[in-house]
């Protein structure tokens, strides 16, 4: 799978180093995967989740708008680290969204 916005990645691991192999890895595999759908996707990435979120505009609601993103959460080496991406099965791309602690995740989710 093409992986965009792969920056966030090494930007994420300079700041929080411990998570860095974790993410590696997860690129690694993802990388090299041909993933069909969640069901397959979970056969690498098994405690992968989906969260559904109204669209947003600079961190707002768009209102009146009944769009809904669909991402799928990674926790990325055991619990360290949550990656938030849209994957598109159909055009084989993943694009992330953000990577947090699991700190900030909970926080950024509380609020919702």
């Amino acid at each position: 799978m093409k992986i965009v916005y792969g920056r966030k990645l090494t930007e994420f691991a300079q700041r929080h180093p411990n998570t860095r192999s974790g993410l590696e890895h997860w690129f690694r595999l993802m990388a090299q995967g041909s993933f069909r759908s969640l069901v397959e996707l979970r056969q690498t990435f098994p405690h992968a989740d989906i969260r559904r979120e109204r669209s947003t505009y600079s961190g707002r609601r768009v209102p009146y708008s009944n769009r809904e993103t669909k991402y799928t959460v990674f926790n990325i080496g055991g619990n360290k680290a949550r990656l938030t991406a849209v994957v598109q099965y159909d055009f084989q791309r993943v694009i992330i969204e953000k990577v947090e602690t699991h700190a900030e995740y909970d926080k950024q989710n509380k609020r919702r």
